[in-house]
């Protein structure tokens, strides 16, 4: 990734370091292009285009247009000339980067039908390997990064390629960010400079984006219905009627994404919202701020707001209630309000709907005295969209600070479940049903308990590893032993960092002698391993197949019998009756000719179960052909709601609960993920984690709890004043018929029928009486996921 980092460096303020603020030289822009997709860049003579195979592997395409639609690779210095068909099958997709692509051919009348390309890398590619090119003269380039649906036994997913374009004549003096491309032809496009307001009239149904261009830039955001208005008086979005509504801080995007009026009526309503930290408490900035701080005189953003209200004879405020998009607040313990920098990057978005006929009013706040800008105030873009417009919901997701921001995406299962409920949650960067209310909560988890279940976990993070040092790399980086790991075989295991903190938890399959997927939780876990890859030089290569692999979990005592019906297998592949725990098979669905699938035993329920993967193209069918066979044994949806309590339950792990980076897996419960013995080779972490298993300081039990009150994950867990644990989760069991917790105890007290407390309140003003029990809960032998019960 060297060429990467020549590119990219992490941003500093004084000795700070920022990395969600990337920084790059002087007139370079970064396009990413991702696998399977394709983008097009205006240039200009004199560019150097750099293209980089992020991952390795895949293929790049290179079509460059002259003014007059000329095709022809020599315009970028290069001699070679190939048929693009690689872009045009692109192109005559609905892959969603093709769109724009083919928007831009349009609106210059190019031909890609004549054009020829450059062809790079490919079979035999290195993750980091990069080409430079020098623009002859201007045109319009087009790169494609192509790639087949990949198919479930196969590990060709489609990767990512990055574009860097270095301008030839760079905008002189401190280089300033452009907004971002409108998401749809605007309406209304303003730029609001530090210290300015913008009053703009916005008709029910049409959408309003506020954007913050540079990054770490507050705005004030108001809406008053516009009835009112005419009427000469304030019916303007009320955070507190909000806030009480919504059950949260700030609304987003999903179930509970309304802004509300004093008088409850829902004014505006959240579509997407990239940054997804917002001002919870204040006001907008007002004269008496600057003033009590010693600043008198100084521009603020509540008497903008009144001068431009002034206009259509609204009456001034003393301090105006405001949406403060990208102000970052808090309050602590002591109910203080405290402030920080803000986490919006350049071209943070939030998109609202319009649900009425609203005045709306924007600013870019001033204030340079304190963090709420980032100590420098810069410019704010608002547009408006016609109501015609569709934008699907979606939060922003980042898989570490400084990726690329990502939209909540849909499952390939999304619109077979969305039959069944609108209630979605995001989760991992996708969107997953909740609960289903038809069934409920309860009901969902019975049925997994006693018939079958059937639920989404595409957002589960897949990657391929491949080439001769496959093995060397997963026995480096998981704690368990891949030497003794067979061919259609599945490990549960732990992959920890250098002080024996977890990375993830989750599943390797072995497709052949040098062929691992790797199922986890967490995307950091691939990187992880590229990281790792790279520092040792090894001959191997780590891509993501998360979108080229989505999977629905089949569980529950009925779930072999359904599965049997409908999952066809060569003779020489395991049937699902055969299949042994933590096995897989390929298969298809009905017959020789169905959609190809990857069964495997496995799940996260404690019940027998399996997981069915298969290409995003084939869900529907797999889904459809699943839920007919499923009807006669009582099969219903399962959410994620129910899912925690059946994991609770059955001591199954979570991120972010059980586990974190400051957690080994001895801590987190999965110490069998860790054969010191029989594993002589070394791995990441071993010295350390050698150490903490001879000398433990916490360990994860179990606690039954008196009465029915189920704490809150952190809450602490004590005897008499001494603090000596805390939940990590918590559930009212029903097939216990108690509360039960998981806790992280320490070692000193985590002895079986050891007698606890769980503090809430201040930690002693409520206590609840606890006992220490064995974990897991249910079902400690695992028998049921065995199969081994009526």
């Amino acid at each position: 990734m060297g060429i990467i980092q020549q590119f990219e460096r992490p941003a500093t303020v004084g000795k700070v370091l920022v990395p969600g603020m990337p920084v790059l030289p002087l007139g370079v822009e970064r396009h990413p292009v991702p696998g399977g997709g394709t983008r097009a860049v205006a240039i200009e003579e004199g560019d150097v285009i750099t293209v980089v195979d992020r991952a390795g592997l895949q293929l790049c395409e290179l079509v460059f247009f002259d003014p007059e639609g000329k095709s022809d690779p020599a315009r970028l210095g290069s001699g070679a000339s190939d048929e693009p068909s690689g872009t045009r099958k692109i192109l005559g997709s609905e892959e969603a980067s093709a769109k724009r692509v083919r928007e831009a051919l349009a609106k210059s009348g190019f031909d890609l039908g004549i054009a020829r390309c450059i062809r790079l890398f490919g079979d035999g590619s290195r993750a980091g390997n990069s080409a430079s090119f020098t623009a002859q003269g201007p045109g319009l380039l087009i790169v494609a990064a192509p790639g087949e649906a990949m198919a479930v036994d196969e590990q060709n997913a489609p990767t990512e390629i990055v574009l860097y374009v270095k301008r030839a004549n760079p905008v002189s003096g401190k280089q300033r960010r452009q907004a971002p491309e409108p998401l749809a032809k605007p309406l209304i496009d303003k730029n609001i400079l530090p210290g300015e307001a913008f009053v703009y009239e916005v008709k029910k149904g049409q959408y309003i984006q506020v954007l913050d261009v540079q990054g770490r830039e507050c705005s004030d955001f108001q809406a008053l219905d516009m009835r009112a208005v005419e009427q000469g008086r304030i019916a303007a979005i009320d955070p507190t009627t909000t806030r009480s509504l919504s059950g949260e801080l700030y609304p987003k995007p999903g179930l509970f994404a309304r802004y509300y009026s004093v008088d409850m009526q829902p004014l505006i309503e959240l579509v997407q919202d990239t940054c997804g930290r917002h001002d919870t408490f204040g006001l907008a900035c007002t004269a008496r701020y600057y003033e009590d701080m010693g600043y008198p005189g100084h521009v603020n953003c509540t008497d903008n707001i009144n001068r431009e209200l002034a206009r259509f004879g609204l009456p001034a405020q003393g301090g105006w209630p405001a949406i403060n998009f990208f102000f970052n607040t808090m309050l602590d313990d002591a109910n203080a309000i405290s402030m920080d920098d803000p986490w919006s990057r350049p071209g943070d978005y939030v998109l609202m709907r319009a649900l009425t006929d609203v005045l709306c009013i924007s600013t870019a706040c001033p204030c340079d005295i304190d963090p709420a800008n980032g100590w420098e105030p810069t410019d704010i873009q608002v547009r408006v969209y016609d109501e015609h417009e569709e934008f699907p919901r979606s939060i922003g997701f980042r898989m570490t600070v400084d990726a690329d921001v990502q939209p909540t995406k849909k499952t390939a299962f999304h619109d077979c479940f969305a039959q069944h409920t609108r209630d979605f949650v995001e989760y991992n960067g996708y969107w997953l049903p909740n609960k289903f209310n038809g069934h409920g909560t309860i009901a969902e988890y019975w049925a997994c308990r006693e018939k079958a279940v059937i639920m989404d976990l595409s957002p589960l993070r897949k990657y391929e590893i491949t080439g001769p040092d496959a093995e060397a790399l997963m026995q480096l980086c998981v704690t368990r032993n891949m030497k003794k790991l067979s061919v259609g075989q599945v490990v549960y295991t732990a992959m920890c960092y250098d002080h024996g903190g977890m990375v993830d938890d989750g599943t390797v399959f072995r497709l052949d002698q040098n062929n691992f997927r790797w199922v986890g939780g967490c995307g950091t876990s691939g990187l992880w391993m590229q990281e790792q890859a790279e520092k040792r030089g090894m001959n191997v290569w780590v891509r993501s197949s998360t979108d080229q692999l989505h999977n629905v979990a089949v569980q529950g005592p009925r779930s072999r019998d359904i599965l049997s019906k409908i999952i066809w297998t060569k003779p020489d592949r395991q049937t699902v009756d055969e299949l042994g725990v933590f096995r897989f098979t390929v298969g298809r669905i009905g017959d020789f000719h169905g959609p190809a699938v990857i069964v495997s035993r496995t799940g996260y329920t404690g019940e027998l179960g399996y997981e069915v993967f298969c290409h995003p193209n084939d869900a529907k069918a797999v889904f459809d052909a699943i839920w007919e066979a499923g009807q006669p044994y009582g099969m219903i949806p399962f959410g994620l709601a129910a899912l925690d309590m059946v994991r609770i339950e059955a001591g199954l792990i979570f991120a972010g609960y059980e586990f974190t980076d400051q957690t080994n897996p001895f801590e987190a419960g999965i110490g069998f993920t860790v054969p010191l013995k029989s594993k002589e080779d070394d791995f990441i972490g071993r010295a350390v984690l050698e150490e903490r298993n001879a000398h433990p300081t916490r360990k994860l039990v179990g606690l039954n709890l008196e009465g029915n009150e189920v704490p809150s994950k952190g809450d602490c867990v004590r005897i008499g004043r001494a603090q000596v644990g805390e939940i990590t989760s918590a559930v009212r069991s029903p097939i216990l018929g108690r509360v039960i917790a998981l806790c992280r105890m320490d070692a000193a007290h985590a002895e079986i029928g050891t007698n606890v407390e769980v503090g809430q309140l201040d930690g002693f003003q409520k206590r609840i009486p606890a006992e220490v029990v064995r974990a897991p809960h249910f079902d400690p032998t695992k028998e049921r996921v065995k199969g081994n019960y009526a």
